[in-house]
């Protein structure tokens, strides 16, 4: 039997919602995997990938808990307040709540993310070290103060926005200028290289958003704790059947080796 709910938890006043999925059928205490969605994403992702996974996870005796990010999907806020940092506050939280469960086998917590999602995960396991056993990243942007400045240096160059623009309307999505600043503050491959355990990074060699190189930098500040599995002809979110399967079928065989 499997056990899947929806769950909350709260950070400063405001409600992240998720859910869990729990295999019923095992006895002992159960490893535990937290997946954190990417930009303008949300706790399903892309074609429904991370439901997917906590569904191929739930098979082999692993948990999981996807939540939505404040200002993404159902949980409270509004996107145009949505910060990077304020991602990895809510990580945090994510990771408090995981480590509450008494049914969680606390030496077997896993974190993966994808696209900014790896950026706060990595973040989440160079700060917290000692609770995350194995981290996995899907394209991984480590880079995203430079897509950001990138874009927003086209989009002036353009005058589709001023210099000092309070938000941009991004295909309905208004991104703030806190977004921005506080992204520009931050050197994510350093906060990152503290973590100290095993990780893979899955990321295709077509990827149009986040390209390959900043899986490399990642590879770079890990060293020989890492492994990085290219998905041949894939694009930023695996959007094929067989792209997508190669994906969830080696993260679910690195969580489980």
């Amino acid at each position: 039997m499997i056990v899947q709910k929806a769950v909350e938890i709260e950070r400063e006043g405001m409600t992240i919602r998720g859910m869990l999925h729990r295999p019923d059928n095992i006895e002992g205490k159960l490893p535990l995997v937290i997946m954190f969605h990417g930009f303008t994403g949300h706790k399903m992702e892309s074609h429904f990938i991370f439901v997917k996974l906590s569904r191929r996870l739930e098979e082999v005796g692993i948990a999981s808990l996807r939540f939505d990010f404040l200002g993404s999907g159902e949980s409270d806020g509004d996107f145009v307040d949505m910060t990077l940092s304020g991602e990895v506050e809510d990580a945090k939280k994510i990771l408090e709540f995981a480590k509450s469960l008494e049914w969680v086998d606390k030496d077997r917590l896993y974190v993966l993310g994808l696209s900014m999602g790896g950026a706060v995960a990595s973040i989440l396991a160079g700060q917290h070290s000692d609770d995350i056993e194995r981290l996995c990243l899907w394209a991984p942007a480590g880079n995203m103060p430079e897509l950001i400045k990138y874009r927003l240096d086209e989009l002036k160059k353009e005058k589709a926005i001023e210099h000092d623009f309070e938000h941009y309307d991004l295909g309905g999505f208004l991104l703030g200028r806190g977004f921005v600043e506080d992204l520009m503050s931050l050197d994510i491959y350093a906060l990152a290289s503290s973590y100290d355990g095993e990780v893979l990074i899955v990321h295709g060699d077509r990827d149009q958003s986040v390209p390959l190189s900043a899986s490399h930098k990642y590879l770079d500040i890990y060293g020989s704790q890492a492994k990085l599995h290219i998905v041949e002809g894939a694009d930023h979110t695996f959007n094929k059947f067989e792209w997508e399967k190669e994906a969830i079928d080696t993260t679910v065989d690195y969580l489980t080796k």
